[in-house]
Protein backbone atom coordinates (compact mmCIF):
# COMPACT_ATOMS: atom_id res chain seq x y z
CA UNK A 1 0.00 0.00 0.00
CA UNK A 2 2.49 2.25 0.88
CA UNK A 3 4.90 2.00 -2.35
CA UNK A 4 1.65 2.45 -4.36
CA UNK A 5 1.29 5.46 -2.59
CA UNK A 6 5.09 6.86 -3.53
CA UNK A 7 4.95 5.28 -6.68
CA UNK A 8 1.45 7.96 -7.45
CA UNK A 9 3.22 10.73 -5.40
CA UNK A 10 6.02 10.48 -7.67
CA UNK A 11 3.94 10.20 -10.91
CA UNK A 12 2.16 13.17 -9.63
CA UNK A 13 5.04 15.24 -9.81
CA UNK A 14 6.00 13.78 -13.32
CA UNK A 15 2.67 14.91 -14.55
CA UNK A 16 3.79 18.59 -13.09
CA UNK A 17 7.05 18.60 -14.76
CA UNK A 18 5.85 17.42 -18.26
CA UNK A 19 2.57 19.77 -17.93
CA UNK A 20 4.90 22.89 -17.26
CA UNK A 21 7.34 21.28 -20.24
CA UNK A 22 4.35 21.07 -22.72
CA UNK A 23 2.96 24.31 -21.27
CA UNK A 24 5.87 26.25 -22.07
CA UNK A 25 6.60 24.74 -25.54
CA UNK A 26 3.03 25.66 -26.64
CA UNK A 27 3.92 29.23 -25.60
CA UNK A 28 6.25 29.31 -27.00
CA UNK A 29 5.89 27.57 -30.81
CA UNK A 30 1.40 27.41 -31.53
CA UNK A 31 0.20 29.93 -33.25
CA UNK A 32 -2.03 32.02 -30.87
CA UNK A 33 -4.97 30.91 -32.98
CA UNK A 34 -4.89 27.27 -31.83
CA UNK A 35 -4.36 27.93 -28.17
CA UNK A 36 -8.12 27.99 -27.77
CA UNK A 37 -7.76 24.42 -28.63
CA UNK A 38 -4.98 23.30 -27.16
CA UNK A 39 -6.15 24.79 -23.59
CA UNK A 40 -9.46 23.20 -24.25
CA UNK A 41 -8.13 19.48 -24.67
CA UNK A 42 -5.50 20.24 -21.89
CA UNK A 43 -8.48 21.30 -19.47
CA UNK A 44 -10.37 18.23 -20.48
CA UNK A 45 -7.78 15.77 -18.82
CA UNK A 46 -8.06 18.06 -15.36
CA UNK A 47 -11.77 18.27 -15.72
CA UNK A 48 -12.11 14.21 -16.17
CA UNK A 49 -10.37 13.36 -12.94
CA UNK A 50 -12.21 16.56 -10.84
CA UNK A 51 -15.56 15.12 -12.13
CA UNK A 52 -14.23 11.74 -10.92
CA UNK A 53 -13.65 13.40 -7.62
CA UNK A 54 -16.99 14.99 -7.84
CA UNK A 55 -18.37 12.13 -7.75
CA UNK A 56 -17.80 10.60 -4.69
CA UNK A 57 -17.33 13.41 -2.92
CA UNK A 58 -21.53 13.70 -1.71
CA UNK A 59 -21.65 9.86 -0.52
CA UNK A 60 -18.18 10.57 1.14
CA UNK A 61 -18.97 13.46 3.14
CA UNK A 62 -22.59 12.09 3.71
CA UNK A 63 -22.04 8.38 5.18
CA UNK A 64 -18.81 9.63 7.17
CA UNK A 65 -20.06 11.90 8.91
CA UNK A 66 -22.96 10.16 9.83
CA UNK A 67 -21.23 7.27 11.21
CA UNK A 68 -18.34 9.73 13.16
CA UNK A 69 -21.29 10.95 14.45
CA UNK A 70 -23.37 8.52 15.38
CA UNK A 71 -20.48 6.28 16.92
CA UNK A 72 -19.82 9.25 18.55
CA UNK A 73 -22.67 7.65 20.70
CA UNK A 74 -24.45 10.61 22.21
CA UNK A 75 -25.09 14.26 21.44
CA UNK A 76 -23.10 16.02 24.29
CA UNK A 77 -19.94 14.28 22.79
CA UNK A 78 -21.11 15.77 19.53
CA UNK A 79 -21.32 19.09 21.38
CA UNK A 80 -18.02 18.68 22.65
CA UNK A 81 -15.67 17.29 19.92
CA UNK A 82 -17.97 20.03 17.28
CA UNK A 83 -16.85 23.29 20.07
CA UNK A 84 -13.45 22.23 20.19
CA UNK A 85 -13.33 22.16 16.32
CA UNK A 86 -15.61 25.29 15.90
CA UNK A 87 -12.80 26.54 18.26
CA UNK A 88 -9.89 25.62 16.10
CA UNK A 89 -11.90 27.31 13.14
CA UNK A 90 -12.60 30.48 14.36
CA UNK A 91 -9.02 30.93 15.94
CA UNK A 92 -7.76 29.95 12.69
CA UNK A 93 -9.64 32.15 10.44
CA UNK A 94 -8.62 35.60 13.10
CA UNK A 95 -5.14 34.60 13.26
CA UNK A 96 -4.97 34.22 9.09
CA UNK A 97 -7.12 37.06 8.56
CA UNK A 98 -4.71 39.64 10.47
CA UNK A 99 -1.21 37.59 8.97
CA UNK A 100 -2.67 38.85 5.51
CA UNK A 101 -3.67 42.36 6.52
CA UNK A 102 -0.49 42.75 8.59
CA UNK A 103 1.70 41.90 5.63
CA UNK A 104 -0.04 43.59 2.75
CA UNK A 105 0.70 46.80 5.44
CA UNK A 106 4.44 45.82 4.92
CA UNK A 107 5.15 44.53 1.89
CA UNK A 108 2.33 47.07 -0.35
CA UNK A 109 2.22 44.34 -3.04
CA UNK A 110 -0.90 46.26 -4.51
CA UNK A 111 1.76 49.44 -5.46
CA UNK A 112 3.34 46.96 -8.32
CA UNK A 113 -0.12 46.14 -10.00
CA UNK A 114 0.24 48.25 -13.58
CA UNK A 115 -3.39 49.38 -13.77
CA UNK A 116 -3.27 50.47 -17.51
CA UNK A 117 -2.44 46.86 -18.08
CA UNK A 118 -5.92 45.49 -16.82
CA UNK A 119 -8.42 44.15 -18.72
CA UNK A 120 -11.70 44.69 -16.99
CA UNK A 121 -13.68 42.58 -19.57
CA UNK A 122 -11.84 39.22 -17.74
CA UNK A 123 -13.68 39.79 -14.40
CA UNK A 124 -17.24 40.23 -15.56
CA UNK A 125 -17.66 36.26 -14.97
CA UNK A 126 -16.68 36.62 -11.42
CA UNK A 127 -18.50 39.53 -10.88
CA UNK A 128 -21.79 38.39 -11.87
CA UNK A 129 -21.81 35.81 -9.24
CA UNK A 130 -21.19 38.88 -6.43
CA UNK A 131 -24.63 39.87 -7.94
CA UNK A 132 -26.63 37.30 -5.40
CA UNK A 133 -23.91 37.03 -3.26
CA UNK A 134 -25.73 38.67 0.55
CA UNK A 135 -27.08 36.84 3.57
CA UNK A 136 -29.95 35.18 1.61
CA UNK A 137 -27.73 33.30 -0.81
CA UNK A 138 -25.41 32.48 1.91
CA UNK A 139 -28.34 30.55 3.64
CA UNK A 140 -29.77 29.23 0.37
CA UNK A 141 -26.18 27.52 0.31
CA UNK A 142 -26.63 26.23 4.08
CA UNK A 143 -29.80 25.05 4.72
CA UNK A 144 -31.48 22.30 2.23
CA UNK A 145 -34.72 22.23 0.87
CA UNK A 146 -34.14 18.51 -0.85
CA UNK A 147 -30.92 16.24 0.52
CA UNK A 148 -31.20 14.95 -3.18
CA UNK A 149 -31.08 18.32 -4.59
CA UNK A 150 -27.71 18.89 -2.67
CA UNK A 151 -26.28 16.19 -3.68
CA UNK A 152 -27.30 16.13 -7.31
CA UNK A 153 -24.95 19.57 -6.71
CA UNK A 154 -22.40 18.70 -4.68
CA UNK A 155 -23.47 21.53 -2.04
CA UNK A 156 -21.00 20.57 0.67
CA UNK A 157 -22.58 22.66 3.31
CA UNK A 158 -26.09 21.70 2.46
CA UNK A 159 -24.61 18.03 3.10
CA UNK A 160 -22.97 18.70 6.18
CA UNK A 161 -26.40 20.53 7.68
CA UNK A 162 -28.38 17.61 6.74
CA UNK A 163 -25.56 14.61 7.65
CA UNK A 164 -25.45 16.49 11.41
CA UNK A 165 -29.25 16.13 11.63
CA UNK A 166 -29.19 12.59 10.50
CA UNK A 167 -26.35 11.35 12.76
CA UNK A 168 -27.07 12.82 15.84
CA UNK A 169 -30.91 11.27 15.37
CA UNK A 170 -29.16 7.94 14.83
CA UNK A 171 -27.19 8.73 17.87
CA UNK A 172 -30.00 9.09 19.95
CA UNK A 173 -31.95 5.99 18.81
CA UNK A 174 -29.11 3.66 20.70
CA UNK A 175 -28.92 -0.02 19.47
CA UNK A 176 -31.67 0.36 17.18
CA UNK A 177 -29.76 2.02 14.77
CA UNK A 178 -27.10 -0.27 14.64
CA UNK A 179 -27.98 -1.84 11.55
CA UNK A 180 -28.10 1.67 9.50
CA UNK A 181 -24.75 2.90 10.79
CA UNK A 182 -23.59 -0.49 10.12
CA UNK A 183 -24.53 -0.38 6.64
CA UNK A 184 -23.40 3.45 5.88
CA UNK A 185 -20.15 2.54 7.28
CA UNK A 186 -19.75 -0.33 5.24
CA UNK A 187 -20.63 1.93 1.99
CA UNK A 188 -18.04 4.44 3.49
CA UNK A 189 -15.36 2.26 2.91
CA UNK A 190 -16.70 0.98 -0.91
CA UNK A 191 -16.39 4.78 -1.63
CA UNK A 192 -12.73 4.84 0.22
CA UNK A 193 -11.65 1.91 -2.75
CA UNK A 194 -13.31 3.86 -5.54
CA UNK A 195 -11.50 6.62 -4.38
CA UNK A 196 -8.17 4.65 -4.92
CA UNK A 197 -9.02 4.27 -8.60
CA UNK A 198 -9.84 7.79 -9.53
CA UNK A 199 -6.43 8.60 -7.75
CA UNK A 200 -4.74 6.71 -10.53
CA UNK A 201 -5.88 9.55 -13.08
CA UNK A 202 -4.34 12.13 -10.91
CA UNK A 203 -1.27 12.69 -12.64
CA UNK A 204 -3.32 13.36 -15.94
CA UNK A 205 -5.41 15.97 -14.32
CA UNK A 206 -2.14 17.53 -13.19
CA UNK A 207 -0.47 17.36 -16.29
CA UNK A 208 -3.81 19.30 -18.21
CA UNK A 209 -4.10 21.68 -15.49
CA UNK A 210 -0.65 22.84 -15.46
CA UNK A 211 -0.09 22.84 -19.24
CA UNK A 212 -3.01 25.02 -20.11
CA UNK A 213 -2.03 27.42 -17.73
CA UNK A 214 1.53 27.33 -18.69
CA UNK A 215 0.74 27.58 -22.64
CA UNK A 216 -1.40 30.60 -21.94
CA UNK A 217 0.11 32.92 -19.21
CA UNK A 218 4.27 31.80 -20.43
CA UNK A 219 7.26 32.30 -17.58
CA UNK A 220 6.63 35.92 -18.16
CA UNK A 221 3.73 35.86 -15.64
CA UNK A 222 6.21 35.29 -13.15
CA UNK A 223 8.25 38.38 -14.09
CA UNK A 224 5.22 40.83 -14.14
CA UNK A 225 3.77 39.85 -11.21
CA UNK A 226 6.46 39.14 -9.14
CA UNK A 227 6.23 41.10 -6.48
CA UNK A 228 3.03 40.29 -5.64
CA UNK A 229 3.29 36.70 -6.02
CA UNK A 230 6.36 36.38 -3.90
CA UNK A 231 5.03 38.48 -0.93
CA UNK A 232 1.97 36.67 -0.97
CA UNK A 233 4.45 33.35 -0.96
CA UNK A 234 6.45 34.84 2.08
CA UNK A 235 2.76 35.19 3.83
CA UNK A 236 1.98 31.68 3.45
CA UNK A 237 5.10 30.57 4.97
CA UNK A 238 4.69 33.06 8.29
CA UNK A 239 0.90 31.21 7.98
CA UNK A 240 2.51 27.98 7.90
CA UNK A 241 5.23 28.63 10.26
CA UNK A 242 2.38 29.56 12.90
CA UNK A 243 0.41 26.78 12.21
CA UNK A 244 3.96 24.43 12.12
CA UNK A 245 4.42 25.90 15.83
CA UNK A 246 0.94 25.42 17.12
CA UNK A 247 0.68 22.03 15.64
CA UNK A 248 4.14 21.07 16.92
CA UNK A 249 3.13 22.50 20.56
CA UNK A 250 -0.17 20.35 20.48
CA UNK A 251 1.54 17.29 18.73
CA UNK A 252 4.68 17.03 19.48
CA UNK A 253 6.73 14.26 18.36
CA UNK A 254 3.47 13.38 15.89
CA UNK A 255 3.45 16.60 13.82
CA UNK A 256 6.35 15.11 11.24
CA UNK A 257 4.79 12.04 10.66
CA UNK A 258 1.65 13.73 10.16
CA UNK A 259 2.85 16.12 7.43
CA UNK A 260 4.78 13.17 5.81
CA UNK A 261 1.06 10.99 5.53
CA UNK A 262 -0.48 14.55 3.66
CA UNK A 263 2.93 14.68 1.23
CA UNK A 264 0.23 13.67 -1.65
CA UNK A 265 -2.81 15.10 -0.90
CA UNK A 266 -0.69 18.10 -0.85
CA UNK A 267 0.78 17.88 -4.19
CA UNK A 268 -2.61 17.14 -5.86
CA UNK A 269 -4.09 20.05 -4.43
CA UNK A 270 -1.12 22.12 -5.22
CA UNK A 271 -0.93 21.14 -8.73
CA UNK A 272 -4.91 21.10 -9.40
CA UNK A 273 -6.08 24.01 -6.76
CA UNK A 274 -8.67 22.33 -5.73
CA UNK A 275 -9.81 20.72 -2.02
CA UNK A 276 -12.29 18.96 -3.47
CA UNK A 277 -9.85 16.31 -5.29
CA UNK A 278 -8.20 15.52 -2.30
CA UNK A 279 -11.18 15.37 0.49
CA UNK A 280 -11.37 11.42 0.06
CA UNK A 281 -7.57 10.40 0.16
CA UNK A 282 -7.05 12.53 2.95
CA UNK A 283 -9.64 11.06 5.14
CA UNK A 284 -7.65 7.78 4.35
CA UNK A 285 -4.64 9.05 4.84
CA UNK A 286 -5.70 10.74 8.30
CA UNK A 287 -6.88 7.28 9.40
CA UNK A 288 -3.40 5.78 8.43
CA UNK A 289 -1.95 8.33 10.26
CA UNK A 290 -3.64 7.64 13.57
CA UNK A 291 -6.72 9.95 13.80
CA UNK A 292 -9.45 8.61 15.22
CA UNK A 293 -12.07 7.18 12.65
CA UNK A 294 -15.24 9.32 14.18
CA UNK A 295 -13.15 12.01 14.47
CA UNK A 296 -12.26 12.19 10.71
CA UNK A 297 -15.07 11.71 9.65
CA UNK A 298 -17.10 14.23 11.59
CA UNK A 299 -14.25 17.09 11.66
CA UNK A 300 -13.05 17.01 8.45
CA UNK A 301 -15.92 18.05 6.47
CA UNK A 302 -17.38 20.51 8.90
CA UNK A 303 -13.00 21.78 8.27
CA UNK A 304 -13.90 21.86 4.52
CA UNK A 305 -16.98 24.56 4.80
CA UNK A 306 -15.11 26.49 8.04
CA UNK A 307 -11.21 26.13 8.16
CA UNK A 308 -10.12 27.69 4.49
CA UNK A 309 -6.86 29.25 6.23
CA UNK A 310 -5.24 29.49 2.78
CA UNK A 311 -8.45 31.28 1.50
CA UNK A 312 -8.78 33.81 4.22
CA UNK A 313 -5.30 34.99 4.37
CA UNK A 314 -5.54 35.58 0.22
CA UNK A 315 -9.36 37.09 0.33
CA UNK A 316 -7.20 40.10 3.05
CA UNK A 317 -4.40 40.23 0.83
CA UNK A 318 -6.15 40.45 -2.32
CA UNK A 319 -9.00 42.96 -1.28
CA UNK A 320 -5.94 45.26 0.43
CA UNK A 321 -3.57 44.97 -2.40
CA UNK A 322 -6.70 46.38 -4.30
CA UNK A 323 -7.22 48.69 -2.48
CA UNK A 324 -3.70 50.13 -2.88
CA UNK A 325 -3.49 49.92 -6.36
CA UNK A 326 -6.52 52.14 -6.55
CA UNK A 327 -5.25 54.45 -4.12
CA UNK A 328 -8.02 53.70 -1.49
CA UNK A 329 -7.57 54.63 1.85
CA UNK A 330 -9.31 52.67 4.63
CA UNK A 331 -9.07 53.16 8.54
CA UNK A 332 -7.80 51.02 10.54
CA UNK A 333 -11.49 50.46 11.71
CA UNK A 334 -12.84 50.16 8.75
CA UNK A 335 -10.08 47.16 7.63
CA UNK A 336 -10.73 44.94 11.16
CA UNK A 337 -14.65 45.26 9.87
CA UNK A 338 -13.85 43.86 6.54
CA UNK A 339 -11.56 41.34 8.23
CA UNK A 340 -14.99 39.85 9.89
CA UNK A 341 -16.94 40.39 7.06
CA UNK A 342 -15.05 38.06 4.87
CA UNK A 343 -14.81 35.65 8.04
CA UNK A 344 -18.42 35.78 7.97
CA UNK A 345 -18.84 35.85 4.27
CA UNK A 346 -16.45 33.22 2.88
CA UNK A 347 -18.64 30.34 4.97
CA UNK A 348 -21.06 30.24 2.52
CA UNK A 349 -18.67 29.73 -0.61
CA UNK A 350 -18.77 26.00 -1.39
CA UNK A 351 -19.05 25.10 -4.89
CA UNK A 352 -18.98 28.58 -5.98
CA UNK A 353 -16.59 29.02 -9.43
CA UNK A 354 -13.31 30.72 -8.00
CA UNK A 355 -14.84 31.49 -4.72
CA UNK A 356 -12.11 33.36 -2.82
CA UNK A 357 -12.38 36.22 -5.82
CA UNK A 358 -16.16 36.23 -5.63
CA UNK A 359 -15.73 37.03 -2.40
CA UNK A 360 -13.00 39.59 -2.87
CA UNK A 361 -15.12 41.26 -5.18
CA UNK A 362 -18.68 41.28 -3.15
CA UNK A 363 -16.42 42.64 -0.18
CA UNK A 364 -14.56 45.62 -2.20
CA UNK A 365 -17.71 46.41 -3.30
CA UNK A 366 -19.34 46.84 0.50
CA UNK A 367 -15.98 49.06 0.95
CA UNK A 368 -16.20 51.58 -1.83
CA UNK A 369 -13.41 49.71 -3.40
CA UNK A 370 -13.43 49.05 -7.19
CA UNK A 371 -14.47 45.65 -7.32
CA UNK A 372 -13.28 45.52 -11.25
CA UNK A 373 -10.34 45.47 -9.20
CA UNK A 374 -10.08 41.84 -9.21
CA UNK A 375 -9.06 42.00 -13.06
CA UNK A 376 -5.84 43.34 -11.70
CA UNK A 377 -4.86 39.93 -10.02
CA UNK A 378 -6.66 37.39 -12.37
CA UNK A 379 -3.79 36.72 -14.60
CA UNK A 380 -1.03 35.41 -11.18
CA UNK A 381 -4.44 33.80 -9.30
CA UNK A 382 -4.51 30.45 -10.78
CA UNK A 383 -0.60 30.48 -9.30
CA UNK A 384 -1.63 31.93 -5.69
CA UNK A 385 -4.63 29.87 -5.99
CA UNK A 386 -2.06 26.66 -5.71
CA UNK A 387 -0.39 27.84 -2.37
CA UNK A 388 -3.75 28.71 -0.77
CA UNK A 389 -5.46 25.33 -1.93
CA UNK A 390 -2.74 23.36 -0.17
CA UNK A 391 -2.63 25.41 3.07
CA UNK A 392 -5.77 24.84 2.87
CA UNK A 393 -5.03 21.12 3.45
CA UNK A 394 -2.49 21.32 5.65
CA UNK A 395 -4.67 23.34 7.99
CA UNK A 396 -7.54 20.82 8.00
CA UNK A 397 -5.07 17.94 8.79
CA UNK A 398 -3.95 19.76 11.66
CA UNK A 399 -7.41 20.38 13.24
CA UNK A 400 -8.40 17.19 12.12
CA UNK A 401 -5.11 15.85 14.52
CA UNK A 402 -5.09 18.50 17.19
CA UNK A 403 -9.31 17.80 17.99
CA UNK A 404 -8.23 13.69 17.74
CA UNK A 405 -5.19 14.38 20.54
CA UNK A 406 -7.59 16.45 22.64
CA UNK A 407 -10.32 14.07 22.87
CA UNK A 408 -7.69 11.16 23.76
CA UNK A 409 -8.38 9.48 20.41
CA UNK A 410 -5.25 9.73 18.11
CA UNK A 411 -3.59 6.22 18.34
CA UNK A 412 0.34 6.66 19.64
CA UNK A 413 1.51 4.54 16.76
CA UNK A 414 0.89 5.36 13.21
CA UNK A 415 -0.73 2.23 12.13
CA UNK A 416 -1.72 1.36 8.39
CA UNK A 417 -5.67 0.87 7.72
CA UNK A 418 -5.70 -1.52 5.07
CA UNK A 419 -9.57 -1.46 3.24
Amino acid sequence: MRNTKNRLTLYIIYGMILGIIIGYLAYLFLPKVYLPTFTSSANLLTTIFLRLVQMVIAPLVFCTLIVGIAKLGDIKAVGRVGGKAMLWFISASIISLFIGLIMVHLTHPGSGIALNSVNANDAKDILSNTQNFSSANFINHLVPKSVVEAMASNEILQIVVFAVFLGVALASMGERATAAVKALDTFSHAILIMVNYVMYFAPFGVLGSIAATMAVNGPTIFLFYGKYLFWFLITIIILWSVMILVGLIILKKRLLPLLKAILQPMIVAFSTTSSEAVFPVLTEELEKYGCNNKIVAFVLPLGYSFNLDGSMIYMTFASMAIAQAYGVHLDIGTQITMLFVLMLTSKGIAGVPRASLVVVAASCAMFNIPPEGIALILPIDHFCDMLRTMTNVVGNALSTASVSKWEGALDLQQKQITI
